[in-house]
């Protein structure tokens, strides 16, 4: 939970300081590079590590990971310019991709199926409360003391983590391929503990059958990485590396830095193309690689990579459009907004935890089925509210959308990792979420385009000269509304409801896809495989 929350903090604390940091070190036009930075590092490093943590174990992928994030803080700290700055968050993006997906996978190693939720909502509360207490925290920090201190405030919290995981961090036996792998048919309904149970219960040596390469018992932790001699692919990781970063800073600064059919944003998307299938060449000739076949043909997986990815791009509505609708719209100061959205990443973990209680009984696709279903009515809900409306209005459809989405989140994630041994455990959970956060990336870059659309529309014919026309120069103008006519400023207001209504009704329409994914290609009993309930 320590590991998890540097990365979580991180995402949240440094958003509040950007006004001092940018007043020290200059550099205003690329700021927004300190968050896509760490951003893209993240999301290219999670395949990476996914593959990394089964062929090595996870605590020293685990260890690696914190060291470098707070090598990455620390530079952060001694920062000289705004370039040194991107460059070091960069570094921390590198160390964060291993803690984000490394601290999961471990999670359903050291808990059995029917534990794992309530673990599960622990580490979703972490999130929580980084969501609310970071950006206020980085205001404290940044106004009574120095933003470094931002960067600084994570070596003790690492530090520690990184002595508890040393110390105690135990990896459980695990199994790993055979050298001669023969694939088996994915096992249908059965027997064994859990909601839904495959083929293949554990025998005396404590290995299991799977769908896919047969498993053989080995030792846990280093020795078992010695006692195996295991080739990287560090062709293919470097060109999973090349295509992401290419292909998110296509998506990121696309239409922001240049328009989106210029030929810088041409350009990255034709070299994300083509690296992309020379990866996949890579990839197929490799003896171990980074992102294998089978993550994509396994109907399980790949249907939970698709709905991930479209939660991905719903959740774009509520983080980030959100906001902007409480301070624009409702005139809420940035705290209060805070709080509007806080009320999902509350109710959130809640349901989460309880979500057990429901796949037990129907099962994990069914699970998530329901989730999804209210998520996309409650999203559908959005644009029906008044204006202005009251700031409860927008609080309680985040709260009724945080109980949805936890129970389509979790049951499709500690689904997955049911349905994989410890071998593949890593890269199987690597890979939902390398998904889910391209479609943050996917979604950030449509949503916006959208919502800038219907801004130029409304705002063509203006009852003002001199209106601004895109979303971020119409909440920055809303913010000091005593320069604005009483009329200019009603007209704003409306125009950014009907942007951010017309953002939610795109939500509406990533549920649907994923939904539409959950009934179509999702089988409807996961392949559980049987396991032993360990101490």
């Amino acid at each position: 939970m320590l590991g998890m929350a540097l990365a979580a903090l991180d995402g949240t604390i440094v958003s509040t300081a950007v006004p001092q940091i940018v007043g020290d070190l200059g550099g205003f036009a690329v700021f927004s590079w300190l968050f896509s930075g760490y951003l893209l590092a993240v999301t290219v490093t999670l395949p990476v590590y996914g593959k990394l943590s089964d062929t090595f174990g996870r605590k020293p992928v685990l260890i690696a990971g914190i060291i470098l994030f707070l090598v990455g803080s620390l530079l952060c700290a001694t920062a000289w310019s705004m370039a040194s700055l991107i460059a070091f968050r960069v570094v921390q993006g590198l160390g964060g991709g291993a803690l984000q997906g490394t601290v999961q996978t471990i999670a359903a190693d050291l808990y059995p199926l029917k534990e794992r939720p309530r673990i599960q909502a622990k580490l979703s509360t972490v999130w929580a409360t980084s969501s609310v207490a970071g950006p206020a925290l980085g205001g404290l920090l940044a106004g009574y003391a120095d933003w470094r201190w931002i960067f600084l405030i994570n070596l003790p919290v690492g530090a520690v983590a990184l002595w508890l995981v040393i110390r105690y961090l135990r990896e459980p036996g695990r199994t790993a391929p055979a050298p001669a792998p023969a694939p088996a048919a994915e096992p249908g309904p059965g027997s064994g503990p859990g909601p839904e149970s495959g083929s293949g219960s554990g025998s005396g040596s404590g290995s299991v059958r799977v769908s896919g390469p047969v498993s053989v018992p080995v030792t846990s932790g280093a020795r078992a990485g010695r006692s195996l001699r295991h080739r990287i692919d560090w062709a293919g990781a470097l060109g999973v590396f090349a295509t992401g970063a290419l292909l998110l800073t296509a998506l990121v600064q696309g239409g922001v830095a240049w328009p989106w059919l210029s030929a810088p944003s041409l350009a990255f998307f034709g070299g994300s193309a083509v690296l992309a299938a020379v990866t996949v060449v890579i990839e197929r000739r490799a003896a171990e690689p980074i992102i294998p076949g089978w993550v994509w043909r396994r109907r399980t997986i790949a249907a939970v990579n698709l709905a991930l990815g479209a939660l991905g791009l719903l959740m774009v509505a509520p983080t980030v459009f959100l906001p902007t609708y409480a301070q624009s719209v409702l005139g809420l100061g940035p705290i209060a907004a805070g709080f509007v959205l806080s009320a999902m990443t509350l109710s959130w973990p809640v349901s989460a935890a309880l979500s057990n209680r429901v796949y037990n009984r129907v099962g994990f696709r069914q699970t998530a089925v329901i989730g999804i279903s209210l998520a996309l009515l409650i999203l559908l809900a959005f644009p029906l509210l008044p204006f202005p409306g009251q700031a409860w209005q927008p609080a309680l459809i985040m709260l009724l959308l945080g109980c949805a989405l936890g129970l389509f989140q979790l049951p499709l994630i500690i689904g997955v990792q049911a349905t994989v041994g410890w071998s593949e455990r890593g890269t199987a959970t690597a890979s939902i979420l390398f998904c889910r956060q391209v479609g943050q990336s996917v979604g950030a870059a449509v949503f916006g385009a959208v919502a800038n659309a219907v801004l130029a529309s409304r705002l063509a014919d203006p009852p003002s000269p001199g209106l601004p026309r895109d979303l971020d120069s119409v909440s920055h103008a809303l913010e000091n509304p005593a320069a604005l006519t009483a009329e200019a400023a009603e007209y704003l207001r409306r125009a950014v409801d009907a942007a951010v209504d017309r953002v939610y009704l795109g939500a509406a329409l990533a549920a649907a896809l994923a939904l539409l994914v959950l009934l179509v290609l999702a089988p409807k009993r996961f392949p559980v495989i049987a396991e032993k309930d360990t101490d």
